[in-house]
C-alpha cells in the first residue's frame, strides 16, 4: 500500500494548526492586535521564525496584517478561523456526552458501592 503525500502546511488552514508553534501565535493573537516584536518576545522564539510561521497563517487567512508607521501588525481573522472551530465542536460534543456517560456510571457505581457498605455496617451493627 502506498503512502499519501501530505498536504502542504500553506494550503488550508487545518494543515497551518497543525504546528504547536502556529497555535501558540494564533492564541497569543486573540485578544489583540500586535507587533512582531511582541510575539517574539512573549512566546521565546526567534525573529525569522516567527516571521515564518506569521506568513503562512496569513497565506492561509487565519491572520491579517495592517502596517501601523514602521510596524507590521497582526490579528486574527474570526471568519477563517471559524470552520475549524465548527469542526472540533462535533468532537467536542462527543467528548461532552463520552464524559456524561462516564459520570453516570461513576455515580451509580458510587450508589450501589454506598449501599452494599451499608447492609455491611448494618450486619456489623447486629452482630454486636
Amino acid at each position: 500500500m502506498g503512502l499519501m503525500a501530505r498536504a502542504a502546511t500553506t494550503s488550508d488552514a487545518f494543515n497551518a494548526v497543525a504546528e504547536p508553534r502556529r497555535r501558540e501565535i494564533l492564541n497569543y493573537l486573540a485578544l489583540q492586535e500586535r507587533p512582531v516584536g511582541d510575539i517574539v518576545t512573549s512566546l521565546g522564539l526567534e525573529q525569522p521564525s516567527i516571521s515564518k510561521h506569521l506568513r503562512v497563517l496569513r497565506d492561509v487567512g487565519l491572520v491579517r496584517v495592517r502596517r501601523a508607521g514602521r510596524h507590521m501588525l497582526y490579528r486574527t481573522n474570526a471568519e477563517a478561523i471559524r470552520p475549524l472551530h465548527e469542526w472540533t465542536k462535533t468532537f467536542e460534543r462527543y467528548w461532552q456526552h463520552q464524559l456524561h456517560r462516564i459520570k453516570e456510571r461513576a455515580e451509580a457505581k458510587a450508589k450501589a458501592t454506598g449501599n452494599t457498605e451499608e447492609k455491611g455496617n448494618d450486619r456489623d451493627r447486629n452482630r454486636n
